[in-house]
C-alpha cells in the first residue's frame, strides 16, 4: 500500500513539476529576449539564449526606462494600485463586520448582491463604466480606485464574512462592555484579527489591479494617463514596427514587482484563504 502511495506521489510531483515549468517558461523567455538585439528577437533566434553577436546588455532597459514616459506610468500604476487595495480592506471588512454580525434582510441583501457581483460578465458593463467614468470625473489615476472598490468588493467581502465567522462574538461583547463603541471594537478588536485575511486578499487584488488593462484603458483619459499595462502596447516606431527589445525589457520590469511581493507574501495566501472558509 505505502509502495501505491509512494508511485502516486511521484507521478503527481512529475505532473506539477511539468506545468510549472510550462507556466514559467514564457517568463524565461521574456527575460532573456530582454538582452537581446532587435534582429534576434523578431527571428527564429527569439527562442534560442543570447549569444556575443545577439547580447545587447542592458540597453534595451534604458531604452524602456528613458522612453514613452515609463517612471511616470509606473507612478500611476504605483498610486493607483495602493489605494485602490487599500481602500478595498477598509471598506470591505467593515462592510464584512456588519453583514455578519447584523442578522437583518438588508444586511442579507447586501451579501447576496456582493456574491452576485463576482458571476456579472465585465463585458457587460463596459460601455456604460466608460459613460459614467467621463460623468463622474472618475477618468483621472486619483479617483480610479473607487471603481476598483467596486469592482473587487465581491470577493473581499465573500472572503472576509467568512473569516468574521470564525471571530468569537464574545470577544466584542467584552470590548462593548468595557465601553468601545462600534468604531472602536472594529478598529481594537476586529481589524487586528483579520490580518490574515487581509494579506490574501491584499496580494489578490493587487496582482489584479496592478496587471489589469482593459478597466483603466476604459475609464482613464488615454491622452493623459497610461498605467503600465497600457504603456507596452506604445513601444512602436514608424510603419507600425515594434520595438521588442525595449517592449520585453518594459514587461519584465511590469512583471518583477509583483513577483517580488507576492513571494514576500505568498504564505499568508493559504493561510487566510483557509480561515475564511469557516461557516457560520
Amino acid at each position: 500500500m505505502s509502495n501505491v502511495k509512494r508511485k502516486n506521489g511521484t507521478l503527481w510531483t512529475a505532473l506539477f513539476t511539468l506545468l510549472s515549468v510550462l507556466y514559467v517558461y514564457p517568463i524565461v523567455m521574456i527575460l532573456l529576449n530582454s538582452f537581446k538585439i532587435e534582429t534576434a528577437i523578431t527571428t527564429s533566434g527569439a527562442f534560442t539564449l543570447p549569444t556575443a553577436d545577439t547580447f545587447a546588455g542592458f540597453t534595451n532597459y534604458v531604452n524602456a526606462l528613458m522612453a514613452k514616459g515609463f517612471l511616470q506610468s509606473f507612478g500611476y500604476s504605483l498610486f493607483i494600485t495602493v489605494s485602490s487595495v487599500a481602500l478595498i480592506l477598509l471598506c470591505c471588512s467593515m462592510c464584512a463586520w456588519y453583514i455578519t454580525r447584523v442578522n437583518s434582510p438588508i444586511s442579507k441583501a447586501m451579501y447576496y448582491l456582493c456574491v452576485f457581483s463576482m458571476v456579472v460578465p465585465f463585458q457587460m458593463v463596459m460601455f456604460t463604466l466608460s459613460q459614467i467614468s467621463d460623468q463622474l470625473k472618475f477618468n483621472t489615476p486619483w479617483n480610479l480606485c473607487v471603481i476598483y472598490l467596486g469592482f473587487g468588493a465581491g470577493l473581499a467581502v465573500f472572503m472576509f464574512c467568512g473569516f468574521v465567522k470564525s471571530i468569537p462574538l464574545e470577544i466584542e461583547e467584552a470590548a462593548t462592555i468595557d465601553g468601545c463603541n462600534p468604531v472602536q471594537t472594529y478598529g481594537y478588536i476586529v481589524f487586528p484579527i483579520l490580518k490574515p485575511t487581509m494579506i490574501s486578499v491584499a496580494i489578490l487584488q493587487a496582482m489584479w489591479v496592478w496587471n489589469d488593462y482593459l478597466l483603466p484603458t476604459l475609464a482613464l483619459d488615454i491622452k493623459k494617463y497610461r498605467t503600465i499595462p497600457m504603456l507596452i502596447q506604445y513601444f512602436r516606431g514608424s510603419y507600425g514596427r515594434v520595438e521588442m527589445g525595449p517592449m520585453m525589457a518594459c514587461i519584465m520590469l511590469t512583471v518583477l514587482p509583483i513577483i517580488v511581493f507576492y513571494l514576500a507574501c505568498q504564505k499568508y495566501i493559504i493561510e487566510g484563504v483557509v480561515a475564511g472558509a469557516v461557516k457560520g
